[in-house]
Parts: C-alpha cells; sequence; structure tokens
C-alpha cells in the first residue's frame, strides 16, 4: 500500500493527512501556522515528520506557486517572499516533495474525490478570508505558464473599490470573501449575519442578497471565459448552502451572458470541508505525472 502524505498551510494552522491507495485518511494532524516566514520551511519539515511514514509527500501553500515548488508571494502569509519551499523539502526528505497553491490542491482533491466528482471541466471558488482557486479543464489540473493560475480573488470587480492586501483596489475578494460579508454587514461577522437573516432580520437578508450577487458577478465572469460544466463553491457558505445557493443563483442567472441560449454550470458546495487541500496535496504527486 501506498501512503501519501499531504500538508495544507493556513494561514492559522498546518492540516496534514496520509491517505491510502483508495483516498481514504489514515493519519490527521494539526499544528499553529509560525508567525514568521522565516521558520516555516523548517516546521513544515517537522510537521511531515510527525505524520509517521509515507511515499510520497505534497504541501499547498497560499499565494504564487512556481511549478518548481518556490512560493514568490502570499499576500496573507507575512513576509513569505521566494521560499524554496519544494526544493528544500525535497532535499530534507530525499524524494520529490511537490508543492502547489492550496486552492489547486483542494481543487484537485474535490475534483478526484469530492463535488466535482464526474465533471472533466470544474472552477473550484474557495469564500474564506480571501478568495482562491483552481481550474480543471478537458479532465486535467491547469496550472499555466508559470504555475499560478487560479488566482480568482483578484479579478478586479470594481476599480475604485476598496484596497486589498495584494495592493490594488476592487478585487472580487474585498467583496465576495469572509471579510467582505462582514464590509458589506457594517462589520458584524459571517455567523452573526446568518443568525439574523434565518431569524428574519430584513436588513441581513438584503446584505446576503447584496453578497450573493457580488459573488454571482465573478462566477460569471469565470463562466464566460472557462465555460466549466461545474462550479464547486467551498469555504464558510458551506455552513448555510440553503441560505446562500438561491440568491446566487438567481444573480448568476440574470448576470450570465445569453443565460437562456446555453447550459448553465452545476453549482455544488464543496464535500471535503477542511480537510480538502490536505487531501488534494497528497494527490499532487500523482497528478503531476
Amino acid at each position: 500500500m501506498t501512503r501519501s502524505a499531504g500538508i495544507d498551510v493556513g494561514g492559522t494552522k498546518f492540516l496534514g493527512v496520509i491517505l491510502d491507495d483508495n483516498g481514504d485518511v489514515l493519519v490527521e494532524k494539526r499544528r499553529a501556522t509560525p508567525t514568521g516566514a522565516d521558520t516555516l520551511i523548517g516546521e513544515l519539515v517537522d510537521f511531515a515528520r510527525e505524520l509517521g511514514e509515507f511515499d510520497t509527500l505534497g504541501v499547498g501553500v497560499p499565494g504564487l506557486v512556481t511549478r518548481s515548488g518556490v512560493l514568490r508571494a502570499a499576500p496573507n502569509l507575512a513576509g513569505a517572499y521566494e521560499l524554496a519551499v519544494g526544493p528544500t523539502m525535497s532535499d530534507a526528505f530525499g524524494l520529490a516533495v511537490a508543492v502547489d497553491n492550496d486552492a489547486t490542491c483542494a481543487a484537485l482533491a474535490e475534483w478526484q474525490h469530492g463535488a466535482a466528482r464526474g465533471f472533466d471541466d470544474v472552477v473550484l471558488v474557495t469564500l474564506g478570508t480571501g478568495i482562491g482557486g483552481g481550474v480543471v479543464m478537458g479532465g486535467r489540473l491547469q496550472r499555466g505558464a508559470n504555475g499560478f493560475a487560479g488566482e480568482i480573488g483578484h479579478m478586479v470587480v470594481k476599480p475604485d473599490g476598496p484596497a486589498c492586501p495584494c495592493g490594488r483596489r476592487g478585487c472580487w475578494e474585498r467583496f465576495a470573501s469572509g471579510r467582505g460579508l462582514q464590509m458589506l454587514a457594517g462589520g458584524r461577522r459571517g455567523e452573526d449575519v446568518v443568525e439574523g437573516a434565518r431569524s428574519g432580520d430584513r436588513e441581513l437578508l438584503e446584505v446576503i442578497d447584496q453578497f450573493a450577487h457580488w459573488v454571482a458577478l465573478g462566477l460569471v465572469n469565470l463562466t464566460n471565459v472557462l465555460d466549466p460544466s461545474c462550479i464547486v463553491l467551498g469555504g464558510g457558505l458551506t455552513a448555510a448552502q440553503d441560505l446562500f445557493l438561491p440568491p446566487i443563483a438567481r444573480e448568476f442567472s440574470a448576470l450570465l451572458y445569453s443565460p437562456e441560449h446555453r447550459p448553465h454550470p452545476t453549482l455544488n458546495f464543496a464535500q471535503l470541508g477542511e480537510r480538502a487541500g490536505a487531501i488534494g496535496a497528497a494527490l499532487l504527486p500523482s497528478s503531476q505525472h
């Protein structure tokens, strides 16, 4: 049996798994993400050893990751620039460690074992603190010329909009992420917005409609460019699918180019939860063959 290890680097924690040949999770561990980028790779090496024995290893990290596994920039990991994650970890373990963007890893996992099984043309959209994405086209995971494909949260949807950590203004993730929902709700937490909307608060129901518009706007842009058969939505929204899906689907149909003359992509919510990135990271080595 092959033991495939995967680590997902989040803003607050590492989540690591080991999978068997069927994709079932044999081991799962966590550790707090270090506050300084200078210790990130060393802590990843230690954490991988804690997982136990493995035959292959993959790592998902947020930001721009080259095909050789170098993290060029990560807006939400302070000081994380030009980190040779893949080469350094490969030297430490004496095997080729695969490194990719965390949302690309999640897309791989949902495509092979989750909400996008059976589809060949898929876009995964993770609506978390920011927005990440992964793309499968023609039954192949897409990485782009440099490995940077899927940075969909930084599509500009309002040029004079609020500043983004990436240094630009009006990025999609300023409006359609967890932080975006909080902004639209005047600073209230997403959990409070959901709870209030469920109790019939008219103002918060209107906030959810506004949020759904911004989510749908980005999904329509992606659909017009990529023509996916399935869009998978991940992140905090999965806990309130019944509340968010109807207005997102309604706004999507209203904004899509020629909606009455084309099949609409299936809108699914992610199934693998917080494990998706780590599971996808474990699948990376076999996907790169």
